[in-house]
């Protein structure tokens, strides 16, 4: 049975560091998912190794856990910069099934965010700008997958002719004009991880977000969006140095599968300068959580 522990602590903590290689293989972001809860299987079987006087593995195994938690118990703490909250983002996976769009309607006019960054807008759910035209005056919406595409709307007005697409890449963006400055705002929502397409969709977004960053003139990004993929990621990194940006607040969870018991934080807010704070919004008939971001920007 010792034997079988030490074989099965040693599986565990392959699959850990694997999932520190994203860098260098998308699997390593694809197991990078799954940290917490591996982290968590070898606290156990440090456990059941230490009663089995297996204390030097048991402490391996304890350190490994722990360095791989540490990170993300400390991201669970983070807050805002400064306190300052200049303006503020509600993000949305929709669910282009939802039965009640009406629901989330009423609660962005509830809160009165200056931005929305929608996903998974479909025919079904598309009524939910009805009610937000008159306070919502700039839009821009980009076709995307069979879920649905992507929306980016804003209180503040559009600067003419800078709302754009990426064709069938689920990003929107559009600039506009605030009380503190211009502001580009962007909706992406990325495919599936690898082994499903989302290493070559991020290649293709990276060259764009990269040429908003260097938009001097056009002030700060806020990003806003279903990345499919946790803050402590590669592919995340590579979105935040790309864009100039990071994310903000702890890392929610806003989706649940297998009835509960996988539970992923892949929604996320970035901003230039990394000044803010996030809470977990409910689904409001969507599987998604939403997200109501303050922050500043530089």
């Amino acid at each position: 049975m010792k034997r079988g522990l030490k074989n099965l602590l040693l599986l565990a903590l392959i699959a850990l560091a694997a999932g520190y290689l994203g860098k260098y293989h998308p699997a390593g972001d694809s197991l990078a998912v799954f940290r917490p809860q591996i982290a968590v299987a070898i606290l156990f079987l440090a456990a059941l190794l230490w009663i089995a006087s297996a204390r030097w593995w048991a402490l391996c195994g304890i350190v490994a856990a722990g360095v791989a938690l540490g990170p993300i118990f400390w991201m669970s703490g983070a807050v805002s910069a400064s306190g300052r909250a200049d303006l503020s983002l509600y993000q949305k996976n929709m669910r282009f099934l939802v039965d009640d769009p009406a629901l989330l309607a009423a609660d962005v006019l509830a809160r009165r965010p200056d931005f929305l960054t929608l996903q998974e807008v479909s025919g079904a759910n598309m009524a939910v700008f009805d009610p937000l035209d008159d306070i919502y005056i700039a839009r821009q919406f980009c076709p995307f997958a069979t879920v649905g595409g992507v929306a980016v709307a804003s209180r503040w007005p559009i600067v003419a002719g800078t709302g754009f697409c990426a064709e069938a890449d689920g990003l929107a963006a559009m600039q506009v004009t605030t009380p503190k400055g211009r502001v580009w705002v962007v909706s992406i929502h990325l495919h599936w991880p690898w082994p499903k397409s989302q290493p070559a969709h991020i290649a293709r977004l990276l060259p764009i977000l990269g040429e908003l960053a260097r938009d001097n003139a056009g002030g700060p990004l806020v990003i806003g969006g279903d990345f499919n993929m946790v803050p402590w990621s590669d592919a995340l990194s590579s979105i935040e140095l790309a864009s100039s940006t990071q994310r903000i607040g702890p890392p929610h969870v806003t989706l649940t599968k297998l009835q509960g018991w996988m539970r992923v934080p892949i929604d996320h807010v970035l901003v230039s300068g990394g000044d803010g704070s996030v809470q977990r919004l409910e689904r409001l008939g969507s599987d998604h959580y939403g997200l109501f971001a303050r922050f500043a920007l530089p």
